[in-house]
């Protein structure tokens, strides 16, 4: 934990005098965390390095999508719940991903398994439309999606760590 409390001192020296400064410092901080995500402890390092309220930190984590309060699994897999990537079939497409993985959404919208291999959640548009239903895979998109290409993509990602 000691390593990990200088690598934060470090990172917030490195952006204080920035402007957005809290902004750069929580995505290095989370970037940097193991699991991608920011604890509760981790923001409070932050708040107490900065000299700035927790609230202050807590909010601008909660308020953009891009940062994580909860661990993430080493796959992330983000399937899309617009309007056109729903009406071609990305509501399947999320059940099989969870039933697959044995794991259910909880009340955010996320679902992590318990060994943190895969990370599950939804976005409300990607802004890729013409290609729906559109699913991306550890940043990768994958266009036009098939419930077959999706179960080769999953078998292909557990299988992974075990072929290893």
């Amino acid at each position: 934990m000691h390593d990990r409390t200088a690598a934060i001192d470090a990172i917030v020296e490195l952006h204080r005098s920035e402007h957005g400064a809290l902004l750069s410092i929580l995505e290095a901080v989370q970037r940097t965390n193991e699991h991608n995500y920011l604890p509760r402890e981790e923001l409070v390092q932050v708040a107490r390095t900065l000299g700035i309220p927790l609230t202050q930190v807590y909010s601008v984590a909660t308020f953009y999508a891009f940062f994580n309060l909860k661990p993430q699994g080493e796959h992330v897999i983000t399937v899309c719940r617009g309007t056109a990537c729903h009406t071609r079939g990305s509501k399947p497409l999320l059940e099989q991903t969870l039933h697959s993985l044995g794991i259910p959404l909880d009340e955010d919208g996320m679902a992590t398994s318990d060994d943190l291999r895969f990370t599950v959640h939804t976005v409300a548009c990607f802004g890729q439309c013409a290609l729906a239903p559109v699913i991306a895979i550890d940043g990768v998109i994958h266009s036009h999606i098939t419930e077959e290409a999706l179960a080769s993509l999953i078998e292909a990602l557990s299988g992974a760590k075990e072929s290893v």
